[in-house]
């Protein structure tokens, strides 16, 4: 599939068939993720894949939406701050590597014909303590994964010209 088509039609899914994932499909959307560009080649991220069945009550704490758990897996990117490339300002680019991971992520999932939708409005504390994260591992995104029930339509986006500068602002 041609990647501007792939960009056109992701979509932000909020209604998941319960249906059970193939391990190779799930094994190819995350290694798009592994693949993802990092600063320096630091790779300062885990996925953590979860099961949504016997895990609902611990997962609506981190996101309170039913939808949420309706697909069959939720995966967990989070970052390790140590690990991570950071700019002489002082700026850690930990987050910046999660989120190119988790792009590739659900752009590859797309191409698979699964549903994904990025959250970041998650409870932090409840999310660090469902994960065991230890201090210094931040959750950065998370999103189901599974099969659609139902595509939205596409959201408007700004012209590109609207969005791109040439030079200096």
């Amino acid at each position: 599939m041609d990647f501007l088509e792939l960009a056109r039609i992701r979509r932000s899914v909020r209604a998941y068939k319960p249906d059970p994932i193939p391990d190779a499909v799930v094994r190819r959307v995350l290694e798009a993720a592994a693949l993802a560009p990092t600063a320096c080649n630091r790779q300062p991220f885990r996925i953590l894949v979860l099961p949504t069945r016997g895990h609902e009550q611990d997962l609506a704490r981190v996101y309170r939406h039913r939808w949420f758990t309706e697909g069959p897996l939720i995966i967990a990117l989070v970052g390790v701050l140590s690990e991570s490339w950071t700019r002489s300002d002082g700026v850690n680019y930990a987050f910046v590597d999660v989120a190119i991971a988790m792009d590739h992520l659900i752009l590859a999932a797309t191409e698979q014909g699964l549903g994904t939708c990025w959250v970041a409005a998650f409870n932090a504390s409840a999310a660090r303590e469902m994960l065991g994260l230890p201090n210094g591992v931040e959750p950065v995104a998370f999103s189901p994964l599974g099969y659609p029930n139902d595509l939205p339509e596409p959201k408007e986006r700004r012209p590109i010209d609207d969005l791109v500068k040439w030079g200096r602002w």
